[in-house]
């Protein structure tokens, strides 16, 4: 059992054979862009953290080569480590190097060094600014105001070699690029540039724009803009900087990935997670109680991720989380997969709600005011009638686990003068009557005594595992 992110087997033949999402369409979208601008330009894929970008990128780098298409892939995350990106970017290109064009690479190799020669006054700047005000430093400055005028000169005559051995090295590279790829252009996937150190991402932009901007060769950067954004104003120092203008220097066309739709990957994940070998197991269908446990699991995980904006990466730590707790029942224990789903849900998303109702720290009305901040309620009635059901298993059980503590005496509904039951806490959902059949439902089945504890230990595994 592997609590990593999804890595997704990627079959060399048929790229998207295992896509989950139904994403095949957009790489052709994407292949038929580069084709069109096959003369070179910045690619911008652009969808926030958790969604899937770098699996898709995976995907198409692989339908690319199938096409003919010479391609890099460079994580930007796995390599920060590395303070000067153009070291980084020429090693990457070194895998595209066939016998006849080691010549010519390692001429280009050679221009890159002079390049990253120029590049170390920069670094001793960043020195001298860290030490500024040291004696030692303030007696240099002092020193070299006596010969200003031959540091002019040679700053002058630095940047006139500097914007030389730039020009020498794209004609080296845009030679080596040339004789490395057949009629299409070579593809420099960059992936993970949001997460990697915010100077480390931003001087790879710049040496992308100021480098590597020749023919026949086409960037894209798998990204997700805000993030990449708040790096940009971190690394200037300034919250006022409009980092969509500053972006658009470097990105030529920005392309999103559609959201897929829910079902696709949740169904995808409860099969992956093998659920079935729980909840659709002999020994558990022996009891007729639990034979729509799997309907109801797959039914509340719909309403969630589809009631709220959630990530592919959120979901994927919600069945982590969910796969670990349901190996502490056994096959004759009621799991409530409603509550179940919802618990883990907010332990992941919501992790001060969860802790707050493990606690204790909750009044039964301060929890449906939680309840709605976090659901949207719809105007739907299907939807209505499931969010309902909900709030009722997660008020029944709370208030059982409330009543642990002796002195509490709160009810969600009692009898009336007429041995009629009349309900005392309204819903945040629906109306009143449909509340208490709901209420009456649950708290009358078998189960319907237990505390919200008997879920919530199980997901913090505070009881016995088999795994």
């Amino acid at each position: 059992m592997s609590l990593k992110s999804l890595n997704i087997e990627i079959n060399p033949e048929n790229p998207f054979e295992n896509c989950k999402l139904d994403r095949k369409k957009y790489s052709t979208i994407l292949t038929k862009i580069v084709e069109n601008y096959s003369d070179g330009f910045v690619l911008g894929i652009n969808n926030k953290w958790g969604t899937g970008k770098s699996t898709f990128v995976r995907m198409w780098k692989q339908e690319l080569k199938n096409l003919e298409y010479q391609t890099v892939y460079f994580n930007a995350w796995e390599n920060d480590f590395e303070n000067n990106p153009l070291i980084a970017l020429m090693g990457e290109l070194k895998s595209v190097t066939k016998s006849s064009t080691e010549v010519k690479f390692k001429k280009t190799l050679k221009k890159a060094a002079t390049i990253s020669k120029h590049l170390t006054p920069i670094i001793i700047q960043a020195i001298a600014d860290k030490y500024i005000n040291t004696k030692s430093l303030k007696d240099a400055i002092s020193g070299v105001t006596d010969s200003l005028n031959d540091i002019f000169e040679n700053e002058v005559n630095e940047y006139s070699n500097k914007k030389k051995s730039i020009v020498d090295f794209k004609e080296e590279l845009s030679d080596f690029i040339n004789d490395s790829i057949e009629k299409k252009p070579l593809i420099f996937i960059i992936d993970e540039l949001d997460r990697c150190r915010p100077n480390y991402a931003v001087s790879i932009l710049e040496q992308i724009k100021h480098f590597f901007s020749v023919p026949n060769i086409v960037f894209v950067l798998s990204i997700d803009k805000k993030e990449l954004g708040n790096a940009i104003k971190g690394v200037y120092g300034s919250d006022r900087i409009d980092t969509n203008e500053y972006l658009r220097r470097f990105i030529d066309v920005e392309y999103s990935i559609p959201e897929p739709k829910p079902e696709l990957f949740y169904t995808f994940l409860y099969d992956y997670n093998k659920f079935d070998n729980f909840f659709n197991s002999t020994e558990r269908l022996k009891y007729s109680e639990f034979r729509y446990d799997k309907t109801e699991f797959l039914k509340i995980c719909k309403l969630l991720f589809s009631n709220k904006p959630i990530t592919l990466r959120q979901q994927e730590k919600i069945f982590n989380l969910a796969k670990l707790s349901i190996k502490s029942f056994n096959p004759n224990n009621f799991v409530f997969p409603v509550l179940f789903i919802f618990l883990n849900f907010i332990k992941i998303l919501y992790p001060e709600f969860y802790e707050n109702l493990k606690l204790k720290k909750l009044t039964l009305s301060q929890v449906q005011d939680e309840f709605k901040k976090i659901v949207k309620i719809e105007k739907d009635e299907n939807i209505q009638r499931e969010l309902m059901w909900l709030e009722g298993y997660l008020l029944n059980h709370y208030k059982n686990y409330l009543i642990e503590n002796h002195y509490y005496r709160e009810k969600l509904f009692e009898k009336d003068t007429n041995g009629e039951n009349k309900l005392l806490v309204k819903s945040v959902v629906g109306n009143d009557q449909d509340f208490l059949g709901v209420l009456e439902g649950i708290s009358y089945r078998s189960g319907g005594d237990l505390g919200l504890d008997y879920l919530m230990d199980k997901i913090d595994l505070f009881d016995s595992m088999t795994i």
